[in-house]
C-alpha cells in the first residue's frame, strides 16, 4: 500500500497537523516507510504461535486472581519515610505554598 501526496494532506487535516509544501513529501516517504513494515510484519506466519500477552487462547488464562479489597496503613512507616528529605514523626514536612 502506497499514500499518494491527497491522502497524507488528508491525514494531516484529520491530526490537526499544518504541512508546508516541502513536508508531504518527506511525511509522505516516512509513512510509506512505516506501512512497509507493517505489510512486513503481517507476511510473517504465526500459525502454532501462543500470544505472549493478552489475547488467551483460553478464556480462563485471561481471567484475573481477585484479593480482598482491604484498606491499610501499609504498616511501615519507616521504609515510606527513608528517604523524605524533611519529616516530622510519620508525616512527611513540605513547605508552605498558600500565604
Amino acid at each position: 500500500m502506497s499514500l499518494d501526496t491527497a491522502t497524507v494532506r488528508r491525514v494531516a487535516s484529520l491530526a490537526r497537523i499544518h504541512l508546508e509544501d516541502e513536508e508531504v513529501t518527506r511525511l509522505q516517504a516516512e509513512l510509506n516507510g512505516i506501512l512497509a513494515w507493517v505489510e512486513q510484519l503481517q507476511a510473517v506466519d504465526t500459525a502454532g504461535i501462543e500470544p505472549m500477552a493478552g489475547g488467551a487462547a483460553m478464556p480462563e488464562l485471561a481471567v484475573l486472581r481477585m484479593r480482598d479489597d482491604v484498606v491499610t496503613d501499609g504498616g511501615m512507616p519507616e521504609k515510606v519515610l527513608a528517604n523524605a528529605p524533611d519529616r516530622q514523626g510519620d508525616f512527611f514536612t513540605v513547605p508552605k505554598v498558600v500565604e
